[in-house]
């Protein structure tokens, strides 16, 4: 049974009158917790918190798999599987320990200590967690970003080519940025902050994937006589599901990144952030819902409201622990309104983003960054400024490197007759739907 509240009271004003409680029970001194359970809690955050990230690569993947034509769907499933895949083996490989580089060789923008290592595995460590707890929460970060690239540039690009960027991105291009705020580097030193990645995790893969875009060209049939042709997802309630399991991936994703749960205050503020991160995804949905219901005449837009929800999500994420909740609800809701803005404003450039990948985590990841130093008065605004800035500029310019690269070497595109056919078929050699007619 439930107790109300003024019974538990009374009851424990006699237990204490008759000194059984004395001196400890209606204490307001929180107990500290010892070393030992400190350390067993603070890795159990990242596991548990790792976990949950780690469902986001099947929320990204059945996401893509509904937004993208049934032609397609089987190879959007197959690439998110093997992303993953391949973003694991070179966080290992290099990222880990680009993002946590032992020694620097440029002081504070790179640095490298060769491939991450166990060490110990039995014995605590100083750093008060397990080392292997937060190189697994690091590398579903990892992974994260690389999901972005993979939805904007569907339903056109070759599979091998998509893997080599990957693994560059994921063991290269990311870390080194991330290094630069999370590894003690040179927007560390400058007071730069982005509590769980807006910029550093979603904004880096929203500007690889712009880059992609870009330079791969959009679909065939996209855009015509200075028009822009709809092609409809193959399943809205698969990308609902979606939508869902991201948000529910994102309770890891910024709860996690207190980085620490053995005392009272830390768990504090994990319940705080997770109050945070939810209204803002709600508020997202909402300002999503009725701006397409303005704009549209009255119809509201399955797509843009499922990522009106991710739009809010990626706002919060730089600062989740700061803000009131009519602060996570104002700030969601922005992010919610430059999705459905950023979209059209895309096709007008002739930007081709299957997923709106873009509009949700880079021009959202953007949004979330700046607005830091409202909630957060120790942030200056400067120092959010040059870190979007300095951030944006490296991720692009490095990816539209490798891009080019590819292009002109093995090729990115498949030939106009995949496309028509579908990649399922041109890629792979299946269909996601074989019972049923390619959409």
């Amino acid at each position: 049974m439930r107790f109300r509240p003024g019974w538990v009271t009374r009851l424990a004003g006699a237990v204490a009158a008759t000194g059984l409680l004395a001196p400890m029970a209606l204490a307001q001194e929180v107990p500290e917790a010892s070393a030992v359970s400190a350390y067993v809690d603070n890795s159990y955050l990242f596991l548990i918190s790792g976990l949950v990230v780690m469902f986001m690569a099947a929320g990204f993947c059945m996401l893509e798999a509904g937004l993208v034509r049934a032609k397609n769907a089987a190879t959007q499933a197959t690439k998110n599987i093997m992303l993953y895949s391949v973003a694991g083996i070179m966080v290992w490989i290099a990222g880990y320990n680009i993002i946590y580089p032992s020694e620097w060789i440029v002081e504070g923008v790179f640095g490298f200590g060769g491939p991450w290592h166990w060490g110990d595995r039995e014995a605590m460590s100083e750093a008060g967690y397990s080392p292997g707890s937060d190189w697994y929460f690091q590398m579903v970060f990892v992974a994260t970003a690389a999901s972005v690239v993979s939805g904007t540039l569907a339903e056109r690009i070759k599979v091998w080519p998509f893997i080599i960027f990957t693994a560059v991105l994921t063991g290269v291009i990311y870390p080194i940025q991330c290094s630069w705020e999370w590894g003690g580097g040179w927007l560390d030193g400058m007071d730069f902050s982005d509590f769980a990645g807006s910029t550093l995790v979603h904004s880096t893969g929203g500007w690889a994937a712009l880059a992609g875009a870009i330079i791969l060209g959009p679909r065939l049939g996209k855009y015509v006589d200075g028009k822009t042709v709809p092609m409809p997802g193959s399943n809205i309630p698969l990308a609902a599901l979606g939508t869902f399991i991201l948000w529910f991936g994102w309770f890891g994703f910024n709860g996690g990144s207190q980085l620490a749960a053995g005392t009272a205050a830390d768990i504090n503020a994990v319940s705080i952030i997770f109050i945070n991160t939810n209204a803002a995804a709600a508020a997202g949905v909402i300002a999503a819902m009725i701006m397409t219901s303005v704009l549209y005449k009255g119809k509201m837009d399955s797509t843009m409201i499922l990522n009106g929800a991710i739009g809010g999500l990626v706002s919060i994420t730089a600062e989740p622990l700061t803000p009131e909740i009519w602060q996570a609800v104002l700030i969601g809701g922005v992010g919610g309104v430059l999705v459905v803005l950023s979209v059209p404003a895309l096709d007008k450039l002739k930007i081709d983003d299957v997923v709106g990948a873009i509009p949700a985590h880079l021009v959202c990841g953007i949004w979330g960054t700046l607005i830091v130093s409202w909630t957060n008065t120790g942030v200056p605004i400067v120092a959010q400024a040059t870190g979007v800035v300095a951030i944006g500029a490296f991720v692009f310019i490095t990816s539209a490197i490798v891009w080019t690269i590819l292009k002109f070497t093995v090729g990115i595109r498949v030939s106009e007759e995949e496309e028509i056919e579908g990649l399922d078929l041109g890629e792979l050699g299946l269909e996601a739907y074989p019972e049923f007619k390619k959409g």
